[in-house]
């Protein structure tokens, strides 16, 4: 396939981008800078510019654009950032797609575990509610976004729950914390977060895009497990103690509406239909997930 990809320098695009091309697609690169290489292409979707043409020829577009989560503090300012790079992007893709005679067969948006808010122990399902908190409001905007692609293409909105990697992403501040045995758990630890690891997300992704599942994908590993058990398990692969929990109130005086929505909500998702799909993962266990972010294969 030729797949465009809006997003491939982050985390998680550079490693889907090599996937998908260790699979033997063509990949192309939306870029906002000049183009570098022939697999580059440039847009701004602040401006909702991006010449159709891009997408011509394609068989797939993946969104995979917007401003880190949690990098800075959600001053009102940085809310509107979060929103509009991830929203404005994606109506700029489905618009481009609307000016073209055979727009793309299918386009892969993605959206984020958060879009179900704080559920406490609630098993969710893709056809859960959504939440009423900040992100939540932004993950219905973003697939209400992915919605408008045209008439007859597949429309798939995986929400990604957090991602687990060597180094960077979710883990990128509490993965040096534990490697010096220093870390530990966040909150009271019950909270569950819908984890999965780096190479899984890309696989699912490919995995997708070669089938013919439509709509929201719930996308995480198939073992649910608390915060408790997450920082125990990576612990133990690392070899290292995790006993200096930081209580919730630090965290909220710390980081306000960052960490009550990212940090201390429980978010109990499960993968409803890539289980029923017949995907594989590659880290279905959290022993498996700890042991490959350690090091260990």
């Amino acid at each position: 396939m030729r797949i465009v990809i809006a997003g491939a320098s982050g985390l998680i695009g550079t490693h889907m981008s090599a996937t998908f091309r260790t699979a033997g697609h063509e990949v192309i690169s939306l870029v906002r800078r000049e183009p570098s290489a022939a697999t580059e292409a440039r847009w701004d979707p602040a401006r909702g510019e991006l010449d159709p043409g891009v997408l011509a020829g394609a068989d797939a577009v993946v969104n995979l654009s917007g401003a880190g989560i949690g990098d800075r503090p959600w001053t009102r300012t940085r809310v509107a950032e979060l929103y509009s790079s991830r929203v404005d992007s994606t109506r700029t893709l489905a618009k481009a797609m609307h000016k073209l005679d055979v727009p793309p067969a299918t386009f892969l948006s993605q959206s984020g575990s958060n879009y179900y808010g704080d559920t406490g122990n609630t098993v969710l399902r893709e056809n859960s509610p959504a939440g009423s908190a900040i992100l939540s409001r932004l993950c219905l905007e973003w697939e209400e976004a992915a919605a408008r692609a045209p008439h007859g293409v597949r429309v798939v909105t995986p929400r990604t729950g957090v991602v687990f990697s060597r180094s960077g992403g979710a883990l990128g501040k509490l993965l040096p914390l534990m490697r010096l045995g220093v870390g530990g758990p966040l909150g009271d630890g019950r909270q569950y977060w819908p984890w999965v690891t780096l190479p899984d997300v890309s696989a699912a992704f490919l995995f997708l895009l070669e089938s013919e599942i439509s709509g929201p994908v719930n996308l995480c590993a198939p073992e649910q497990a608390d915060v408790d058990t997450i920082v125990a398990a990576l612990a133990r692969a690392l070899h290292r103690p995790a006993v200096f929990r930081v209580p919730a109130p630090v965290l909220r005086l710390l980081m306000r509406d960052l960490a009550e929505e990212l940090l201390l909500s429980s978010v109990r998702m499960e993968p409803g239909v890539l289980s029923a799909a017949g995907f594989h993962w590659q880290h279905p266990t959290l022993a498996a997930a700890a042991g490959w972010v350690a090091g260990k294969d």
